[in-house]
């Protein structure tokens, strides 16, 4: 697959996890200074990555919820928690995945990564995620 077609199928599996509305305004606030490195993201991270077949959408987007709580990434992650919901991963996949952070990553990186995600949770409740 050329860096065109990766591309192309970037851009659809960006929409369908991130939303159009996520990309759109990632489009929108896109500058020369940066275009170069939203044309890469789309294409290594969601054409190459996210668009293979072996993991599916909802266990790939616990594997970067687990990443980004470990590296203390919180404000990407809770991003990827309100895209998780669009993949079908549920509030209690996500816990344990932060528990795995918890453990191997350490508990102060997993009490910030628990925040960031009841944030991210609570901003679009459903009745799952509803207290």
């Amino acid at each position: 697959m050329g860096a065109d077609d990766r591309y192309r199928e970037g851009m659809r599996v960006r929409r369908k996890v991130l939303g159009d509305a996520h990309v759109d305004a990632a489009e929108r606030n896109a500058t020369a200074f940066d275009a170069a490195f939203q044309r890469h993201i789309t294409e290594s991270a969601w054409g190459g990555v996210w668009s293979r077949p072996h993991l599916d959408p909802g266990i790939r987007s616990l594997v970067t919820i687990a990443i980004l709580g470990a590296l203390g990434h919180y404000e990407e992650l809770e991003m990827h928690v309100r895209a998780a919901r669009r993949t079908g991963a549920t509030p209690a996949q996500i816990a344990e995945a932060l528990l795995h952070v918890a453990v191997y990553a350490g508990a102060p990186a997993a009490n910030r990564a628990f925040a960031a995600a009841k944030r991210a949770l609570d901003a679009e409740p459903t009745p799952e995620t509803s207290r």
